[in-house]
C-alpha cells in the first residue's frame, strides 16, 4: 500500500479525534449523553464547539481528498512518489488546521484550509 493510500485512512480518522476532543472536553459526556451524542454535540460552546466544527469540516474534506489521490493514482500519470509527497502534505495541512481551529485563529485557519484545498487540486494537476 502507498504512503497515499495510508494518508487516506489517516484522513477517514481525523473526524473521529476531534469529536472526541469535543465530547470529552464539553463537559460530561456520558452514557445519557450517548444516546443522542449529535444533540450534545450541537449545544456546546467555545472549544468543544470548534472541535466539533473541525470535526464537520474534515468529514466534509475526506471524500474530495480520497479521490483525488485514487483519480491520480489510476491515472498513470503522476509520478508515486508526487503523489505521496501531495497526501503527507495534505495531512499537514489537516492537522495544523485542526489546530488552527482549536486556538481560535481563524485567519490562519482559512489560510491552512486555501492550501489544503490547492492540494487537493494539485492531484489532479499532476496527473494530466
Amino acid at each position: 500500500m502507498t504512503v497515499a493510500f495510508w494518508c487516506v485512512l489517516i484522513a477517514i480518522f481525523l473526524p473521529y479525534l476531534c469529536t472526541s476532543v469535543a465530547k470529552f472536553s464539553g463537559g460530561r459526556f456520558g452514557l445519557r449523553e450517548n444516546h443522542d451524542p449529535r444533540a450534545f454535540l450541537d449545544n456546546l460552546e467555545g472549544f468543544a464547539k470548534r472541535a466539533h466544527s473541525a470535526q464537520l469540516n474534515s468529514f466534509e474534506v475526506t471524500p474530495a481528498f480520497a479521490a483525488a489521490v485514487i483519480i491520480s493514482y489510476i491515472s498513470e500519470n503522476a509520478e508515486l512518489v508526487t503523489i505521496d509527497v501531495l497526501a503527507v502534505l495534505f495531512i499537514t495541512s489537516r492537522l495544523l488546521y485542526i489546530i488552527c481551529y482549536l486556538a481560535d485563529w481563524a485567519v490562519l485557519r482559512s489560510l491552512v484550509w486555501f492550501v489544503g484545498m490547492a492540494l487537493i487540486a494539485s492531484f489532479f494537476f499532476v496527473s494530466i
